[in-house]
């Protein structure tokens, strides 16, 4: 099986009664979204989208409202067919999948947690979570003791026979999260699942998400339209507009290096503290960088994934250049004061 677990080839989506002519003619002609409405009177959704997600990812997908984030992810368990392309999940072509197939697919190898959890309402936290093992025809004895170990990788413990008007809302958005694992799938599509949270509930269920997904090796899709919470979660971000994605890249390499003027809008309000890293900044260790009278060995040391908040911490303890080591300790560059404040300021 390939280490990729999603991969995506030249995905296109119209939505409209002359689908079929516009994508064509996109095809033949190079027509934009503009000129398909204005022609066709259908609406480019996905616009030639390509990328791979290795196993274990978390692959945020944000954009403005519109921006084709939410169409995006419907693809991947076939909600939504594709105009063209292909969509692989753990190397199925999804759109080969005959409705056999891709019902086991969506229920064994696919979980997914929307905004809106629709919780049965008269159905216990427990029945809740066992309902798709239920229509699976598992036992009941067995599906609860899924049930029981998926509740509790989600800390609700206790509340297993409570009704769903019982509960904060952050603890529903829970419940969905673990009847999305009660199936111990390999892939977990997030659809703004924690946009609706009071901010204090919201960045604690993002950091108990990453926890358990990293733990468990979860290869996730994550939609949202939050750019701190991209970064916060995300390994990867890639940035829609309009249908396309303009930027794909590791959280510092988005807020760094943005691709155009729109990304640059979107994260110019992000800090660079705690998200470049020392191995971003530092120089190479020699004569140039270190001064001829430095003890090397009395200089501060720093891993060189320390961010730039702990290396202020350091620097303010010490008036040595910090010497940056790498995961076996070794010494591999140096940061000194001029270094850091250009890495604060962002001109590295």
């Amino acid at each position: 099986m390939s280490e990729d677990v999603i991969q995506l080839e030249n995905v296109w989506k119209i939505f409209g009664k002359n689908a079929e002519q516009a994508m064509k003619a996109v095809k033949e002609e190079g027509l934009d979204k503009a000129a398909v409405l204005k022609r066709f009177g259908c609406v480019v959704g996905i616009a030639d989208v390509s990328f791979t997600v290795p196993r274990g990812e978390i692959f945020c997908i944000m954009g403005l409202s519109g921006s084709g984030k939410s169409t995006l992810i419907r693809h991947f368990n076939r909600l939504i067919e594709p105009s063209s392309g292909t969509v692989k999940v753990l190397d199925h072509n999804m759109s080969e999948l005959d409705p056999k197939a891709l019902r086991q697919v969506r229920a064994k190898d696919i979980g997914m947690v929307f905004q809106h959890m629709a919780l049965l309402p008269h159905r216990t936290v427990l029945d809740n979570v066992a309902f798709p093992l239920e229509v699976q025809g598992i036992a009941k004895s067995k599906r609860w003791d899924i049930s029981l170990h998926a509740l509790s990788l989600v800390n609700l413990t206790g509340f297993e026979y409570r009704l769903p008007h019982q509960l904060s809302g952050g603890m529903k958005q829970r419940v969905g999260l673990a009847r999305a694992l009660a199936s111990d799938p390999e892939v977990l599509l997030m659809d703004e699942p924690f946009s609706a949270l009071d901010p204090l509930i919201r960045h604690e269920l993002q950091n108990q998400f990453v926890d358990l997904t990293k733990t468990l090796q979860k290869t996730t899709i994550f939609i949202t339209h939050d750019l701190d919470e991209a970064i916060r979660i995300g390994d990867r971000i890639a940035i829609m507009k309009d249908g396309r994605l303009i930027q794909i890249g590791t959280p510092e390499q988005i807020v760094m290096n943005p691709a155009d003027d729109y990304v640059a809008d979107f994260v110019k309000g992000i800090s660079n503290l705690k998200l470049i890293n020392a191995r971003s900044i530092m120089l190479d260790i020699n004569t140039d960088t270190l001064p001829s009278d430095i003890d090397i060995a009395a200089a501060p040391r720093a891993d060189q994934e320390t961010n730039l908040e702990g290396l202020i911490d350091i620097s303010i303890t010490s008036n040595l250049p910090i010497i940056i080591t790498d995961a076996m300790g070794k010494d591999i560059g140096v940061v000194n004061k001029n270094t850091l404040l250009k890495g604060i300021k962002g001109d590295e």
